[in-house]
């Protein structure tokens, strides 16, 4: 079972789906995220997530401003600001 992930900014659905990995920039320093990784609660900091999706697609966003959430296979990400990069 992939990894379940919402990335959210304060007023917007940034990106929704399935990954394999989920690197993010936290307040003391990158953590990166699989399938079955322990529950984490951690400040945001400002910087790329970069996800690779199940099919080995690569999705880059920049978010600042906010917190993650890793409980059981789905990693939730709050951000005041985030968008996807082109």
């Amino acid at each position: 079972m992939p990894l379940r992930v919402n990335l959210v900014s304060a007023d917007a659905e940034v990106w929704t789906g399935e990954a394999s990995l989920v690197v993010a920039k936290t307040v003391e320093g990158e953590i990166g995220f699989m399938q079955g990784h322990e529950p984490v609660l951690a400040i945001l900091a400002q910087g790329e997530v970069r996800i690779t999706g199940v099919d080995g697609n690569k999705i880059l966003a920049n978010a600042q401003e906010g917190f993650l959430s890793m409980a059981g296979d789905e990693l939730t990400i709050v951000a005041g600001h985030a968008a996807l990069v082109s």
